[in-house]
């Protein structure tokens, strides 16, 4: 009998996987933190036999390689990447014996990127699980468009015809990709939370639609692409080196307040709810229970020593961890407890206004100093519906666009509230006039603030 272990991790919306039988396991697209994965076999009872990716990740640094040292693991990575270590190079229709009767066998499923290779769980030659990556996900597709622009539409094409053929399985193969539950490494985001190929079959867009339909919608809807994923790719084919958990050093005020001079970033992890109302001033605020990684990693200059406050040290671990994932490795320093230790003095500390759009609708109409609107969503996400009048700039330009926002008091905006809680303490740190708008996007459209195109 075999199973199938899923290891989220939501920060970055992906997900690897552990699978086996009684005795042995095999581990699809491991994280960079491998003591997880280790840990979940321990458990279970299992040796992992074999790790594998299915292609070069370009949305956080993987661990195979190191996973694979640590256990003495079989190493299966496609032909076709191109990487600077020794590991098992798999093509279309290999297999491995992971047990007696429990088998993975790989497909060639071009079109996330040229070489990305598909892994088909075999319980007694029966196909039961398809591990698709970044190929056929839970209602949509991994998009094609991170490896090279003009091999974006080839790609595309390609992807259209792996998820047909991944099609073929039968009915009942559980589908299980790495992304899609909030990785922008995905097209579109997971249609639910667990599909099988006959219901891809009914839904997504890749089986339903002919080549030249599919391939001209799926480009015409491919989002931003964060800015550290071009880092990615090339870390993966290195061979990414082991991850350091350990506590990073201890700060205390003078020290903060050194690093904040030097233009390092001091990053606030707590919940933008208590940012606004205390912080230091000059530090940004990345909450930990958000996207941390993703959005962190995405704003801060590539190597920028970092720094980072907390209530508590399991705080800082957990954001160390997250961080580690994307290749931020070590943070310089960090601080534990509230923002009158993480200051020299009072002087030190800011907070600004909190709102929401019912409260930015009465300083419309009060009149009397007009507020300056930013929205920081996405370009897709301004296309269908605006604020007129409102200012426009997405979250990850903002840094190098201070400047072009408008004068006056700023009440800026997102979809829900986490973005512009990142945005507000930019602003802050640079000293404008700022209210924080946390609410969601949709209450703006039932208050009559919203025009349905971008104004």
């Amino acid at each position: 009998m075999y199973f199938v272990e899923t290891l989220a991790l939501t920060g970055l919306g992906n997900r690897s996987y552990l699978a086996g039988g009684e005795d042995s396991a095999v581990v699809i697209d491991p994280p960079r933190d491998v003591d997880q994965v280790l840990a979940a076999a321990a458990r279970r009872g299992v040796r992992i036999t074999h790790v594998a990716e299915t292609h070069l990740h370009n949305d956080y640094v993987t661990g195979g390689l190191e996973l694979a040292r640590l256990t003495g693991a079989a190493y299966l990575v496609p032909a076709g990447a191109q990487v600077g270590f020794d590991r098992v190079p798999v093509a279309d229709g290999d297999t491995a014996e992971v047990e007696a009767e429990l088998m993975l066998r790989a497909v060639a499923t071009p079109g996330h990127t040229p070489h990305h290779t598909s892994y088909v769980l075999l319980d007694g030659g029966e196909p039961v699980a398809a591990f698709t990556g970044g190929s056929l996900l839970i209602g949509t597709v991994g998009r094609p468009d991170l490896v090279e622009p003009r091999l974006t539409e080839q790609l595309a094409r390609a992807q259209h015809a792996s998820a047909h053929r991944l099609a073929e399985l039968p009915d009942e193969v559980t589908v299980l990709p790495t992304h899609g539950f909030g990785s922008f490494c995905s097209s579109a985001q997971a249609a639910g939370e667990s599909s099988t190929i006959g219901a891809e079959k009914t839904r997504n867009a890749a089986l339903l639609k002919d080549v030249d339909a599919f391939v001209a919608d799926l480009l015409a809807g491919l989002d931003d692409v964060p800015a550290y994923y071009t880092h990615m790719g090339p870390a993966n084919a290195a061979g990414p080196a082991p991850v350091d958990l350990t506590a990073p050093k201890r700060a205390d005020a003078a020290g903060i307040a050194e690093r904040l001079a030097a233009g390092e970033w001091v990053v606030d992890l707590r919940n933008r709810v208590a940012f606004a109302e205390g912080h230091l001033a000059g530090s940004y605020n990345f909450e930990l229970d958000g996207q941390l990684a993703t959005y962190l990693a995405w704003l801060i200059p590539w190597g920028k020593p970092v720094t980072l406050l907390a209530e508590t040290p399991e705080r800082i671990a957990a954001a160390q961890r997250e961080l580690a994932r994307v290749g931020i490795d070590r943070p310089a320093a960090a601080a534990t407890g509230e923002p009158r230790d993480w200051a020299r003095d009072e002087s030190e500390l800011g907070s600004f206004r909190r709102s929401d759009f019912a409260g930015l609708a009465e300083a419309r109409e009060r009149g009397e100093e007009p507020p300056v609107v930013l929205d920081v969503r996405r370009d897709s996400e301004r296309a269908a519906a605006s604020i007129p009048g409102s200012a426009h700039i997405p979250l990850h330009e903002l840094r190098d666009r201070l400047g072009e926002v408008p004068a006056g008091t700023v009440w800026v905006h997102c979809a829900g509230g986490m973005r512009a809680g990142i945005a507000a303490s930019l602003l802050d740190a640079v000293g404008r006039a700022v209210v924080a708008v946390d609410d969601s996007f949709d209450t703006a459209i039932q208050l009559g603030l919203v025009t349905p195109t971008a104004g």
